[in-house]
């Protein structure tokens, strides 16, 4: 279901991810959903609608860093999920589980310019605008510019993200 929403959306995917596209067959274990064994650099759950138990995309810490505490946060909605709102819901979660159950210090997104979608759901679950970096990433043909935002474990309430029922379970549940 995720190759198909979301990695063959080769316009949504190129602008989502610094590796460039490459067609790749279904199933293939090259692919960036197939199952991996677990990792201390990276956390990937799956993001279920919690009403009707639909598989609505993924959500991750990648880069997880343990001597600085810190990693970068990443998630990808199928296209009937998005403009829901679910993003922000799904960054208060995972900043819950980076800092409560990882103990990380530091979240860190980065995201195009102009991918508002993600700018808002940002702001909306505590993160700060923190730069931009100018032409920094290659884009379907153009440098376009890159956003950096941050959320910090101790400029941010416990009782915010210990709020949210994790609408994120681990790949392979719910699928």
């Amino acid at each position: 279901v995720l190759d198909v929403g979301l990695y063959n959306d080769v316009t949504t995917r190129s602008r989502a991810d610094s590796r460039p596209w490459r067609p790749m067959p279904p199933g293939s274990v090259m692919s960036p959903y197939a199952p991996t064994d677990p990792s201390d650099e990276v956390a990937m759950f799956s993001i279920v609608e919690r009403s009707s138990g639909d598989l609505a995309g993924e959500a991750l810490l990648w880069g997880i860093d343990l001597h600085s505490r810190r990693a970068h946060v990443g998630l990808a909605l199928l296209p009937p999920f998005r403009g829901r709102r679910l993003a922000s819901d799904v960054l208060g979660v995972l900043a819950w589980y980076g800092f409560t159950v990882r103990g990380l210090h530091r979240l860190q997104i980065e995201t195009l310019a102009s991918n508002t979608a993600m700018l808002n759901a940002a702001r909306r679950a505590g993160f700060a605008h923190e730069g931009t970096l100018s032409e920094s990433a290659w884009v379907l043909g153009d440098y376009v510019d890159e956003v950096v935002l941050g959320l910090v474990a101790d400029r941010t309430s416990p009782s915010r993200h210990s709020q949210h029922q994790a609408p994120l379970t681990p790949p392979g549940v719910g699928e």
